[in-house]
């Protein structure tokens, strides 16, 4: 009997199923100690708002721990200045047992927040696509993993904030698609990252004049044409070139990211291609999609970010988190 059960724990671990957890998270405004002139007033290192050693530290604990505990195999980051606060946060999550030997923060434009990548497992390359050569406009990190023979695209987004306009979120969605024509539609494509735009946006934005420039059009909806899959993943059909927004497979209340004025939104989003919609060598597991919602992250019903004071300038308080709560997916590879 022990040897029936140890040959099938041999079969299960040599050829079982590869599970394939994949995160993102926006950190608030991750900056390191090195003053280069682009940081916000109230982070330039040890100034009057006490952004120093101390509270540097603070917040890299507090970062690691969410993602220790999450424990995603890939994690994209946002909002992170510098490819030394990566490192920093790198070695904060080594010394909590969690290791990624593999990273990339997109550095080749000097933005004040940069979009990085923390993995566990090797990747063929990483490089950034241009949004245009304004700093207004974070680049995009892309990183193609072949895993267990399966290759796949990762790309890594922070697109405009909403005090600007739509328009300026369909540049960045459109030089996303103009690469993923390039790669082509039918390959293993995973969008990731804070888009600045609820998996309905071409609902939420239609009244507000200030966010509708673009005659009811959205960058997310209409550019990445995740429009007419709504039902939960097992029962949506195929669309050809269109990516298929996760939330769409968790039920309605749980579609969050952020809270703005009290109110629930997903800026920050999964989005897949239709391959992975099939149950074929690599595909995303259905019913997994979720934010991370530990009680530590909450202060009562609002989501506990990074503390500063309300007066000007801000001083930092040492506690909280960040304002976004990190999104994850399990997907499966074939063995």
């Amino acid at each position: 009997m022990k040897i029936i059960i140890f040959l099938l724990l041999y079969i299960t671990l040599v050829f079982g199923d590869k599970v394939l957890k994949i995160a993102t998270y926006n950190v608030e405004n991750l900056f390191d100690l090195q003053k280069d002139g682009h940081e916000y007033q109230e982070y330039i290192p040890n100034g009057s708002s006490k952004w120093n050693q101390k509270n540097y530290k603070i917040k890299l604990d507090n970062i690691s721990q969410v993602i220790k505990d999450m424990n995603p195999d890939i994690i994209a980051i946002e909002e992170i200045e510098s490819l030394q606060a990566l490192k920093d946060l790198k070695f904060a999550l080594k010394q909590k047992g969690l290791y990624y030997e593999y990273f990339q923060i997109s550095d080749k434009k000097n933005t004040t927040t940069k979009v990085a990548i923390l993995s566990k497992i090797p990747f063929i390359y990483a490089k950034e696509v241009s949004v245009t050569s304004s700093y207004k406009y974070r680049n995009i990190l892309e990183v193609k993993f072949q895993l267990e023979n399966q290759e796949f695209y990762l790309f890594v987004n922070h697109w405009k904030a909403k005090n600007g306009a739509e328009s300026q979120r369909i540049i960045s969605a459109k030089s996303l698609i103009n690469r993923i024509k390039q790669i082509g539609y039918d390959k293993n494509i995973i969008l990731v990252g804070d888009f600045n735009s609820d998996y309905e946006e071409y609902i939420r934005f239609k009244r507000d004049r200030k966010l509708n420039d673009t005659n009811g059009k959205t960058g997310i909806n209409h550019v990445l044409k995740s429009l007419d899959q709504t039902q939960k993943a097992s029962k949506t059909k195929y669309q050809e070139y269109s990516f298929y927004n996760l939330w769409y497979d968790t039920d309605e209340e749980e579609r969050f990211s952020y809270r703005f004025r009290g109110k629930k939104e997903a800026l920050d989003s999964i989005l897949i291609s239709q391959s992975l919609l099939k149950q074929n060598d690599m595909y995303y597991k259905n019913g997994t999609i979720n934010s991370y919602q530990a009680k530590y992250l909450f202060k009562g019903k609002n989501i506990y970010r990074w503390q500063t004071t309300r007066k000007k300038p801000s001083l930092h308080q040492g506690k909280g988190y960040s304002d976004h709560l990190p999104v994850l997916a399990e997907f499966i590879i074939t063995n």
